[in-house]
């Protein structure tokens, strides 16, 4: 029986792996993504140039200049230099307020859908209190009463979509409940936590972490947004949403470097919506 449940795992993944590669798209997508975490990695270390390094006789160099292939800051600093290393504190704001928030939301989700009753009642509805805020005030208003820096910019963002992630686990595990499989489970005497483990956690695993993952295109615009607005990241730290803020100035005489920010974030946050539009199809997921 262990064999035959392992064979049915195994077809299902090679069934997604066919699926996802064979939309041209979300592998675009995919490689996209790929390349962006290594340059978050791997950028500090390759930058032409040193991004921190000023110059006022060098500031707003246009795009194509000698040794500034990307151009200059409005402090002469190195553009291209400034968005490579940028890359990785702007992901590390866009990805790690989604993973601690799947973790979070996710163990409430199966609790509240799986314990039903008063347990079910009370998560779900101080989950809906946070449903009366647009995420994006939300997340001003929390930053703003926490205070600008970037550990309480990810502590706002985290608590942002806590929320939705929850109230999708609990949708999905309340249909999960219901089935054959695990009121056998629950009729042959199981413990709670066992059968969540092995049959609920299986079955909702899945169409959750599709939907985080669509969750961290918003997340990076939402970093960017506080960051923007000073609430996030503070000068001089490269991110992108930062550089957005300060390049504003720039935009009557330098309007194509002052949108080079602008145009990272966008192409970063509609891979990975195309990425979990791909893992969607490929994984089955409804809606």
């Amino acid at each position: 029986m262990a064999s035959q449940g392992k064979e049915r795992s195994d077809g299902y993944w090679r069934g997604v792996t066919r699926r996802f590669l064979a939309d041209r798209v979300a592998v675009a997508a995919a490689m996209v993504v790929f390349a962006l975490v290594l340059l978050a990695l791997f950028g500090p270390w390759i930058t032409p140039a040193d991004p921190f390094q000023a110059s006022m006789l060098k500031r707003l160099k246009p795009i194509g200049t000698e040794g500034f292939p990307l151009g200059t800051d409005e402090l002469g600093r190195d553009m291209l230099s400034r968005l490579m290393v940028g890359a990785k504190l702007s992901l590390f704001m866009g990805i790690t307020p989604v993973l601690v928030a799947f973790l979070i939301g996710l163990a409430l989700g199966i609790l509240a859908g799986y314990a039903g009753g008063f347990i079910n009642g009370a998560i779900m509805r101080t989950i809906d209190v946070f449903y009366a805020f647009p995420s994006v005030l939300l997340a001003i208003a929390l930053s703003g009463a926490l205070g600008a820096g970037i550990v309480n910019a990810l502590l706002s963002l985290t608590i942002v979509f806590i929320p939705p992630i929850a109230r999708v686990a609990e949708s999905v595990t309340t249909q999960v409940r219901h089935r054959d499989y695990v009121e056998a489970a629950r009729a042959s005497g199981a413990a709670a936590l066992t059968i969540v483990r092995i049959h609920v956690l299986g079955n909702v695993l899945g169409p959750i972490f599709v939907y985080a993952t669509s969750l961290i295109s918003v997340s990076m615009i939402l970093a960017s947004g506080l960051s923007f607005l000073g609430l996030g990241v503070k000068p001089p730290q490269p991110e992108w949403g930062l550089m957005l803020n300060t390049l504003r100035t720039a935009i009557y005489t330098q309007p194509w470097i002052a949108a080079l920010p602008g145009a990272m974030i966008f192409i970063t946050s509609i891979s990975f919506n195309l990425l979990s539009d791909g893992l969607r199809s490929a994984m089955e997921v409804k809606q």
